[in-house]
């Protein structure tokens, strides 16, 4: 099958792009939010393949996945084909509601030809889907093996812009925590992080690492903390329990079913988070075994077969679908633009 998918959250489309299809990646030369092709820093298979917007007319694809609503308008102007109607399609929804939690009604949710496809059943119970069909299929990631020394006695957290981000990502929870263990953050806007929170000598800005280096800083550190209050379920998460580190996290959105007991903890006070975070970075032993714990439990719940295998069920059925629709439809209508 060959499949149009644009570059948009890294961690997803690399377990994605592990299939077996043919993957056309939308390149500009000037990269951006709407040509990023191929990362560089990540390796990815041959069948990723780039394509520039002016071949895509010309390219047999077969289907569509939507992440984003611009993408419905750029993808048949690109295409020349109207996405669910010419051609088939699906949206996959990565995130929670930027409006009013349970309220606001999702893009696509008057648009019956465009199945919706979510990552967490958390995100399927809050968005307002109206008649749209939907489906969950939960994360799957590349195995990084495990990598846990915990040699470090301070905590690691990965999350992106947390300054700008604020309250959403938990940064305000932050300076209280590294009261109980140093924190090490990872990812995009992180610099002078200690500095801008008033805790220079407790909260370390690392800065945004290729994956595989941030996966071996990450697992020396004895825990991974999730101070994120509103996330669909952040992929850093769940790999660093695949690399073998106990887990500290608020217990909001999909959280609750990512950590299950043995692994860590996973609640919604931080009273209770710091006195976590300060037993298992005390007790080495103790946070080797929750790792331990962590890691068997991601493998089988977010491990990359069945992440494929789900996904390969989605595909099918919306191409035959719509190979149904139009059929139905009748040669008079179909392919029109």
């Amino acid at each position: 099958m060959n499949i149009l998918v644009w570059h948009v959250h890294g961690s997803w489309t690399t377990s994605f792009v592990q299939g077996r299809h043919r993957y056309l990646i939308p390149t500009l030369p000037e990269r951006g939010p709407w040509g990023g092709g191929r990362p560089a820093a990540w390796e990815w298979p041959a069948d990723a393949v780039e394509v520039s917007p002016d071949r895509l007319a010309d390219e047999p694809v077969d289907l569509v996945v939507l992440q984003r609503p611009e993408e419905l308008d750029l993808a048949a102007a690109w295409l020349r084909r109207t996405p669910g109607r010419d051609v088939a399609a699906l949206y996959l929804e990565h995130n929670t509601p930027k409006g009013p939690a349970v309220m606001t009604r999702h893009p696509v949710a008057d648009r019956p030809e465009l199945p919706l496809v979510h990552v967490t059943h958390f995100n399927d119970l809050v968005w307002d889907a109206g008649d749209a069909r939907t489906t969950v299929i939960e994360h799957g990631v590349v195995d990084p093996g495990r990598r846990y020394t915990g040699e470090l006695a301070s905590a690691a957290v990965v999350v992106n812009e947390p300054l700008r981000r604020g309250r959403v990502t938990g940064t305000d929870l932050l300076p209280g925590l590294s009261e109980t263990a140093p924190l090490d953050v990872f990812g995009m806007g992180t610099d002078g992080l200690g500095d801008a929170l008033g805790r220079p000598a407790t909260i370390r800005g690392i800065g945004d690492l290729p994956q595989d280096r941030m996966h071996d800083e990450m697992a020396r550190r004895r825990v991974y903390l999730h101070p994120i209050r509103w996330t669909s379920l952040g992929l850093a998460l769940v790999e660093a329990m695949h690399l073998g580190m106990p887990v500290v996290a608020l217990a909001t959105t999909e959280a609750v079913e990512a950590v299950p007991p043995g692994t860590g903890y996973c609640g919604t006070d931080p009273a209770r988070l710091a006195d976590a975070l300060r037993e298992l970075v005390a007790e080495p032993e103790l946070a080797r075994r929750r790792g331990a714990a962590a890691r068997a439990h991601a493998l089988q719940r977010y491990g990359l077969d069945r992440f494929l295998a789900d996904w390969d069920v989605v595909l099918d059925r919306t191409v035959e679908r719509h190979r149904e629709h139009a059929r139905a439809r009748g040669p008079a209508t179909r392919g029109r633009t």
